[in-house]
């Protein structure tokens, strides 16, 4: 029945020139050929396609039959022989239909699917699709349009992130990646032959949206790909593979990488797509960011790059990058930014990176973002990654540098760990001052005495919570042991005992007051807590510091309790230390002049 209506439909067309055909022949004509295909009587649709006859018909309306077609492969029911009719059938359609028509229904159809489907039916389509756009006079619009559409669906499957994902590859995302650089190389290749056609325009149009297409790849997939590490597992890792051939696309078109880095940021830039970089400014940093991490610790086509370019240059250019990592705050993507930062760091000797740098915005602001690694990512292995980062690159900074960045962590961490590690690298630093055969002015003298201002000091006086700053100011309290153990009254290199006073009003007897306040506040709610577990076995709540502890059994909150008593107590014990060296020292010095005179 669906054959004969689709024969009537086409014996009335064939007496028609093509621009008479009707809004409800191209209605009728496609309900007819569905029919065939649901009704399975695809052998007769076969031959009407194939029939020469039929040849301006199939060219106005046989693009209506490419969705039946596509979806019918798609579900992968169909037995070999009736799935080679299809493939027929759709190579037929493809050769005969409207090219115009084609693409977009072609196009439509890419948009339809989500999931895993996403991937099978772009790898059905992008040869077909590939051989509807060559047909096409307006070119650069068509591959534009093509590529946006494709790089839409690809970007809504999850990248692989281990081996494992890769191999198995169960969204197909690499199986795409793979197919659609087969697919983007004619238009490459065509922008490449036709550099010295008379079709400039038309040329510079395609170059723009493969560049567009280039920029896109770079910040996804590939910002967030994982690439396999050992040697000869690297060349079948198809990740790598798109990188590189995106890569070499850029360079194909006219716009090397090499070029693309080291112009990104400058008010005046060396290469003449401006446009593209200004319209969209946040896509282009991230993609920028991703050939910078692809080419420097990937390696890929870094031989392109020149022998002249310092570790110091290459670094500065980097650290834009590394910021664009840093800031965000997926597994994948700041491990990146950390490697980047360590490739770019370890080139250099250490206090060789001068202080002038930190005048550079990403100079102090990829520090503040390791910072925040090492305090609000949750996974320990990064945390400690950029524990790393930052000693490294503190150590590459002069001295002047050092004590800069020292106390812009100081003002901006706002964590007491963290202050603890600056606090502790103060220390280091002023240990290589005292023993150093030149003085060093940052870490002696009233440059420290600014620095210790910031170190010997409770934020909130007495009022401030112990607990939570313990960590602080056990380091700070360390610190002061050890100035008062290796620096003599008499000489007072470091400044210290000038500043005394100062010390022992801001800091000493503030800590005296406050550790008096919360031990008796500490051993208030130990007394309550033992009274709740002799009347009760329910989880309770008990109020420390102005704020609920969460419930948990009285057992449990006394255990809490004993520990942060047992902090106060380690500090009190440091802070006697301390105050009893300052009185030996004092004393001692004293005896001395008293003998001199």
């Amino acid at each position: 029945m669906a054959v004969e209506e689709l024969q009537s439909i086409i014996k009335k067309c064939q007496i028609l020139g093509e621009q008479d055909f009707k809004e409800e022949d191209f209605g009728q004509f496609q309900l007819a050929g569905q029919r065939c295909i649901e009704e399975g009587h695809i052998d007769q649709l076969l031959e009407i396609i194939q029939n020469e006859k039929n040849k301006v018909i199939i060219k106005n309306m046989g693009w209506n039959l490419v969705g039946p077609v596509v979806r019918c492969l798609l579900r992968n029911d169909k037995e070999g022989d009736e799935r080679k009719v299809y493939f027929l059938m759709l190579d037929l359609l493809v050769q005969l239909c409207n090219p115009k028509e084609l693409l977009l229904g072609l196009l439509e159809l890419i948009e339809e699917p989500s999931g895993k489907q996403i991937s099978q039916i772009i790898l059905l389509l992008l040869q077909p699709l590939q051989t509807v756009i060559q047909k096409l006079h307006n070119k650069a619009y068509s591959v534009g349009l093509a590529l946006s559409t494709l790089w839409s669906q690809l970007s809504l499957l999850p990248v692989p992130y281990s081996k494992e994902q890769i191999q198995t590859d169960d969204y197909g995302l690499c199986q795409c990646c793979k197919a659609l650089i087969e697919f983007t190389k004619p238009f490459v290749e065509e922008v490449i032959d036709d550099k010295e056609n008379s079709l400039e325009d038309e040329n510079e149009k395609l170059k723009d949206e493969l560049l567009k297409f280039c920029f896109k790849s770079l910040k996804c997939p590939l910002m967030m790909a994982q690439f396999l590490e050992q040697f000869e597992e690297a060349g079948n890792d198809p990740l790598r593979y798109f990188a590189s051939e995106i890569i070499g696309f850029l360079s194909a078109i006219g716009y090397p990488f090499s070029k693309m880095i080291f112009n990104h940021g400058r008010k005046k830039r060396t290469w003449d797509y401006l446009e593209f970089e200004e319209e969209e400014d946040k896509q282009l940093a991230d993609s920028m960011a991703s050939l910078a991490y692809l080419v420097f610790v990937q390696g890929i086509s870094v031989d392109q790059l020149p022998m002249v370019l310092s570790p110091l240059y290459l670094l500065q250019f980097n650290m834009g990058h590394i910021e664009v990592f840093l800031q965000r705050t997926e597994e994948s993507v700041i491990p990146k930014g950390l490697d980047l930062l360590e490739n770019g760091l370890l080139r250099i000797e250490d206090n060789s990176l001068l202080h002038q740098y930190l005048e550079i915005k990403s100079f102090l602001t990829v520090p503040q973002g390791l910072v925040k690694v090492m305090t609000l990512c949750p996974i320990e292995t990064l945390r400690k990654k950029s524990l790393a980062m930052l000693q490294l690159y503190i150590n590459k900074l002069d001295s002047q540098g050092k004590y800069t960045l020292f106390r812009c962590l100081l003002n901006t961490s706002n964590h007491s760990g963290v202050e603890a590690f600056i606090i502790q690298n103060i220390k280091n630093q002023i240990d290589i001052s005292l023993k150093g055969t030149h003085n060093n002015k940052w870490f002696t003298g009233p440059q420290l005495i600014s620095l210790l201002d910031l170190v010997l000091c409770l934020p909130e006086g007495a009022e401030t919570d112990l607990l939570q700053n313990s960590d602080r100011i056990m380091a700070s309290l360390n610190l002061l042991r050890y100035l008062v153990i290796k620096d003599n009254e008499n000489d007072n290199q470091t400044g210290l005992w000038t500043e005394l006073g100062k010390i022992e009003n801001n800091f000493l007897k503030p800590l005296h007051t406050g550790l008096n306040m919360s031990k008796a506040h500490y051993e208030a709610e130990i007394k309550n807590s033992q009274e709740n577990i002799r009347k009760t076995k329910d989880l309770c709540s008990i109020t420390v510091g102005g704020e609920d502890l969460p419930n948990m059994p009285p057992e449990m909150q006394l255990k809490v309790l004993h520990s942060a008593l047992f902090t106060f107590d380690l500090i009190e014990s440091v802070l006697a230390r301390v105050e009893e060296l300052i009185e030996i020292k004092t004393k001692s010095t004293s005896e001395e002049n008293i003998g001199i005179k």
